[in-house]
């Protein structure tokens, strides 16, 4: 398990037009990583599509928005163009990613074998470094954007 002011573990996942991604590439600015369980679930959609409406707000603090989930790029993509999602949408496919920073919810929603990502949300730094964690074991749970964006505000620019 990954913590606060721990370097983000960079590892590579694919986007929806199947082109390799390193978290590092989003060095430079600050970083929301947002796990989710899956694309086209009802709580999914409410969070990502809240992450692109309040995307104006993002960018007032020039940060980078990335959601990530377990399942195909393919899925991801027409999750993606179905709701106008206007960030990266980052498939780990082979769940890296979710054991990496420790949010794998294995045997999700009781089906034994099937690993997803808990819903969480990382803030990296500019540099790379956790600067905020937030980790549901509850799926139905969603981020409190607010703190979130609070979280942004502390960051130095």
């Amino acid at each position: 398990m990954v913590e606060v002011g721990q370097p983000a573990p960079d590892v590579e996942l694919v986007d929806t037009d199947l082109k390799k991604v390193k978290i590092s590439s989003f060095k430079g600015k600050p970083v929301v990583l947002a796990f989710y369980p899956g694309a086209f679930t009802s709580v999914c959609t409410k969070e990502m599509c809240t992450f692109r409406d309040g995307m104006q707000k993002f960018n007032s603090f020039n940060a980078q928005v990335v959601g990530i989930s377990v399942d195909p790029p393919f899925s991801n993509k027409a999750f993606k163009e179905q709701y106008k999602l206007n960030f990266p949408i980052l498939s780990d496919y082979n769940r890296e990613a979710v054991k990496a920073y420790g949010v794998a919810h294995n045997d999700f929603a009781n089906l034994k074998g099937y690993t997803a990502a808990k819903r969480s949300v990382f803030i990296l730094d500019k540099d790379g470094i956790i600067r905020y964690k937030w980790v549901s074991d509850d799926p139905r749970v969603e981020p409190n954007y607010d703190e979130i964006l609070e979280q942004l505000k502390k960051l130095p620019k």
